[in-house]
């Protein structure tokens, strides 16, 4: 329970709730116990009346007594019907109450975990899978869901009722109550003795759950590079594979469950046949009367349903006990990047002094001794090899890693003195691997805004040099692109990225090698309308191609992590270096084409 005991805030909350359902649950079972007592004094008066009827044999009043005798069965009958109808409206209303708090409390988790989530750094999500992040706010939560309702439910109503039950048998014979409740100890040790079962096996589901999960995300994901490879079949083999795991550790729970179950229930059957035998002794004895055998009867098939509701309960609370404990690994998972405070506007001078790092993932050092200095207004671009550093340093500028050593100043004021948030919306991104929603192209490009602004949306288009795409399509700005934009080509889909950028008219704009789907008429097109848009914004270039970055103030190339060559177009080219060498291979390539 020490892992369910993170959800005892919730039912604090709710504790005004809670409380009149527990209210409930007790005048429920009371109304529950009592037709047994009614069924007592029936049996009692059935018995009177037939001995009665048969003292009376060959008198008038025999009759007389045959119709009391059907009165008051029916007087009784209509009472014990009264009873189960007075327990079924306190029944509906613990239902309202518990499982109504179940509920939100579900909707709060769930919240909490996704809000949890978004609060996490970059490298969070590098090493988790997004299959297992959406196990452990779906699946995970509906586990831990079952124990706040229908488990709490059954709980308290199994606790209350066994209580009364029991308080009951002993009130009429203490002896014959020990006897009848002599199989409660066996069932309390085997539950102790199959909870660890439980807990481990339902461990076992939900983690293969959560990797089944991902697989089907990857596998939908990457849907079009399977259809293009003609790995369908392979594919549904590893499928197959997984979910035969997933079958295989379901049935152990439920082999354990399926021995459990039964075995509770012969107990109490064992249970009543003991309540006869003795009930008869005692009888005999004259301690107690037949109406109270009746009545034992009656309570000891009461406690079936908390003795079966109990090996349920037990079931529902390791399975939940094994969900919150996936959920809290998470939960307890701080971020790396601790925000500052600072929330100012940005004038865009950029300064990086030493700045290094290595990936705690794998141990690889991306960045060494990093020193940039970029001025307000001025446009750097970075080149390089794949794998060199380019994409590593975009991030460490955006702040969604930390820089291992060194320092990296927005207008001499340090990143970390900054409030992410604000950091971030003063900052165009436009990364690598483009990533749409799948909504209209209008609320994608006006992703970054509150409010979709349609006049800045068609401005941004036409800088993007996307304008024309769009409204080529049969509902124009009022598109809906498949998920990732899967309906779009790659050229179409990277212009989208930099509208998006450039419609929140940030400070600072952050290019990652966005023009390498585009054509050179395109990117002719793009960078003109850029440079107006750059004049007075600090813009940082990361590319391939030489002819996006050639008219950039500063240039660098990046090696292995570290700067090689710096300076202007001109400058790197009369040092006939790597840039130089890279140009005129760039150069050959574009005369054969």
């Amino acid at each position: 329970m020490k892992d369910l005991a993170y959800l005892n805030k919730y039912f604090y909350k709710y504790k005004w709730k809670l409380i009149p359902g527990v209210i409930f649950v007790i005048i429920s079972n009371y109304f529950g116990i009592l037709p047994a007592k009614v069924i007592r004094v029936a049996f009692d008066l059935v018995k009177e009346n037939i001995d009665l009827y048969k003292m009376f044999d060959g008198f008038d009043r025999q009759q007389l007594i045959y119709q009391i005798f059907g009165s008051s069965v029916l007087f009784f009958g209509l009472i014990v019907l009264l009873l189960a109808i007075l327990r079924g409206v306190f029944l509906f209303l613990m239902r309202q109450s518990i499982i109504l708090i179940s509920r939100h409390i579900e909707y709060d988790l769930k919240n909490e975990i996704y809000k949890h989530y978004q609060a996490l750094d970059f490298s969070f999500f590098r090493k988790n899978k997004t299959g297992d992040l959406m196990n452990r706010a779906t699946e995970d939560v509906n586990q831990v869901r079952n124990y706040l309702g229908p488990a709490i439910m059954y709980a308290i109503n199994t606790v209350t009722l066994s209580v009364m039950v029991i308080y009951a048998m002993c009130e009429v014979n203490t002896t014959l109550a020990a006897y009848a409740l002599i199989p409660i100890p066996i069932i309390s040790a085997l539950i102790l003795l199959v909870n660890k079962t439980i807990n481990k096996r339902s461990t076992q589901i939900q983690k293969q759950l959560s990797k089944l999960s991902s697989f089907v995300q990857e596998t939908f994901s990457g849907i079009r590079v399977i259809k293009a490879y003609s790995r369908e079949k392979d594919k549904m083999d590893v499928f197959n594979k997984e979910t035969n795991i997933y079958k295989d550790s379901a049935l152990a729970l439920v082999k354990v469950q399926a021995f459990f179950f039964p075995l509770i229930i012969f107990l109490i059957g064992f249970s009543t046949i003991i309540t006869v035998y003795v009930g008869g002794i005692e009888v005999n004895r004259g301690s107690i009367t037949a109406g109270n055998i009746a009545e034992f009867i009656i309570y000891v098939n009461q406690l079936t349903f908390p003795a079966m509701s109990l090996a349920w309960v037990t079931s529902l609370i390791q399975r939940a006990a094994a969900s919150q404990k996936r959920i809290n690994e998470f939960l307890k998972t701080k971020s790396t990047i601790i925000n500052g405070t600072i929330t100012k506007q940005i004038n865009g001078d950029i300064q990086l002094r030493q700045v290094s790092f290595t990936y705690t993932e794998n141990g690889v050092q991306a960045l060494k001794n990093i020193n940039i200095n970029i001025k307000k207004g001025e446009t750097l671009a970075i080149i390089g090899k794949t794998g060199s550093g380019k994409t590593t340093l975009a991030n460490i500028i955006m702040r969604m890693y930390d820089a291992t050593q060194g320092e990296i100043l927005f207008d001499n004021v340090n990143i970390k003195d900054y409030d992410i948030n604000s950091l971030h919306t003063q900052i165009g991104f436009v990364p690598q691997q483009v990533f749409l929603f799948s909504d209209t192209i209008a609320n994608n490009i006006a992703f970054g805004l509150d409010n979709v602004d349609q006049t800045k949306v068609v401005q941004a288009a036409k800088d993007a040099a996307v304008y024309n795409n769009i409204i080529g399509f049969e509902n124009g700005f009022d598109t809906h692109i498949g998920e990732r934009g899967i309906t779009l080509s790659g050229g179409q889909k990277q212009r989208l990225s930099i509208a998006r950028a450039l419609i929140k008219d940030p400070q600072i704009l952050i290019f990652d090698d966005c023009l390498s789907a585009i054509d050179t008429k395109t990117e002719e097109e793009i960078l003109h309308n850029l440079s107006r848009i750059m004049s007075d914004k600090t813009t940082i270039f990361i590319a391939h191609r030489i002819s996006t970055i050639k008219n950039a103030d500063h240039i660098i190339v990046l090696d292995e992590g570290e700067i090689v060559e710096q300076g202007t177009h001109n400058e790197l080219l009369e040092m006939n270096g790597e840039y130089a060498n890279l140009f005129e291979k760039q150069l050959l390539q574009s005369i054969e084409e």
